[in-house]
């Protein structure tokens, strides 16, 4: 029978949702046990795997690729993954409440809206965390290395007017 993993999913989200009220230590804690409870789960759905991290990873950054296929929402997520990053970083680091962790929170949950957009409006499919919880560290390195290998199917041009996002035929 297939493990689910929601519960680690909302313990990963609650996490989330701690730091942006400023409570770095609670929300950390969170996002640790969330994704935990998803990589537990993981495993017991993949009794086969036996790899080390190597095969963990490529198996990982399979999983995102699979569940990453709409250009648009690839668009979305690469830009609102650095946002993400950006702003969890600033959770961190700043003062809760202050001018600079008001700017991290909003960059963060920006960040977010923009991801579940692509994905409940474009990919029509839930986060890969919620399935694989090395997603979040492959999705940011897959999305990288798909723009430096130029595959990443995006070309802005600047027309007199405005600039407009066109997907390059492959």
């Amino acid at each position: 029978m297939k493990q689910r993993s929601d519960s680690g999913m909302w313990l990963t989200v609650g996490g989330m949702l701690g730091l942006v009220a400023g409570r770095k230590i609670e929300g950390l804690t969170m996002v640790a046990k969330g994704l935990s409870k998803i990589e537990e789960a993981w495993r017991a759905n993949h009794p086969e795997f036996q790899g080390g991290f190597k095969d963990r990873w490529n198996e990982a950054a399979r999983f995102y690729a699979a569940t990453h296929t709409n250009k648009t929402n690839r668009i979305l997520h690469m830009v609102g993954i650095p946002m993400i990053a950006g702003g969890a970083l600033g959770l961190i680091v700043f003062k809760p409440f202050r001018p600079f962790w008001f700017a991290s929170a909003s960059t963060f949950v920006g960040g977010w809206m923009l991801n579940i957009v692509g994905h409940s409006v474009f990919e029509k499919n839930k986060p890969a965390f919620a399935d694989d919880p090395l997603s979040f560290v492959v999705g940011p390195v897959w999305d990288v290395q798909q723009f430096i290998k130029g595959r990443s199917e995006i070309r802005v041009q600047f027309t007199p007017t405005a600039p407009q996002v066109v997907h390059a035929q492959a």
